[in-house]
């Protein structure tokens, strides 16, 4: 199982502008570029998508750049996931890719849709309980912060 590279960058992209916010800062785009080694024409278009998807704020001119739309602790970084790569498996997956065999579409014994589904309530457990505040600090401290099952999910 993988994430996308727009999802990784627009998290990291976010935590960059999260650390900002706390000094009343923003960053631009040559800022992000340099500090994240990618190109600034990438680095614009991921935050257009989270800029229209309302996590960022945007200013333009000499002073302008990109700030956090609002506080690190509003943003749930599921709610980011879905914006940049949608959710690893979709109800509507099985309805499309069925192969030769309708049984697995329209079966409710179906064993490959339980284990995507087991995997998908995982992940979305994890990252609809996180925030971008929580991104903020040391790894340590994030594992740390999580107990019980919510412990183990994130390890």
């Amino acid at each position: 199982m993988k994430f996308s590279a727009q999802e990784e960058y627009g998290i990291r992209f976010l935590i960059s502008l999260g650390k900002a916010y706390y000094h009343g800062e923003g960053k631009t785009i040559p800022e992000i570029s340099k500090d994240e080694g990618i190109s600034q024409h990438n680095v614009a278009k991921l935050l257009r998508v989270l800029r229209l998807g309302g996590f960022l704020e945007s200013e333009r001119g000499h002073t302008g750049g990109y700030t956090l739309s609002r506080p690190p602790e509003d943003i749930i970084i599921g709610d980011v996931m879905r914006l940049l790569g949608g959710k690893l498996f979709d109800e509507e997956f099985c309805k499309h890719h069925a192969g030769n065999s309708s049984s697995c579409a329209h079966s409710l014994d179906c064993s490959t849709r339980g284990l995507w589904k087991l995997i998908q309530n995982a992940v979305d457990n994890v990252i609809n309980n996180l925030t971008l505040k929580d991104l903020l600090g040391p790894e340590k401290h994030l594992i740390e912060k999580k107990s019980g099952s919510e412990k183990q999910a994130v390890l």
